[in-house]
């Protein structure tokens, strides 16, 4: 018997929700709203508020722009 909770072999698992989109225009259009909104926080880069933007945003447009290049269409 099965522990309680457990998933049968047979029942297929679901992926895990992606964190980009499937095709190259909206994947665009996400890359360059993460790098303006990196710029923006850039010019506030005296306030620690902006720092923290400014990396958050850069390291997801850095994330994005590896997954646009992935993207075939």
């Amino acid at each position: 018997m099965a522990p309680t909770g457990a998933v049968p072999p047979s029942t297929p698992r679901s992926a895990p929700p992606r964190f980009y989109v499937g095709n190259r225009r909206d994947g665009s259009r996400l890359l360059s709203s993460a790098l303006v909104i990196t710029g923006a926080s850039l010019i506030r880069a005296d306030h620690p508020a902006g720092r923290v933007i400014a990396l958050v945003a850069g390291l997801l447009s850095l994330y994005w722009w590896l997954c646009y290049r992935k993207l075939q269409h």
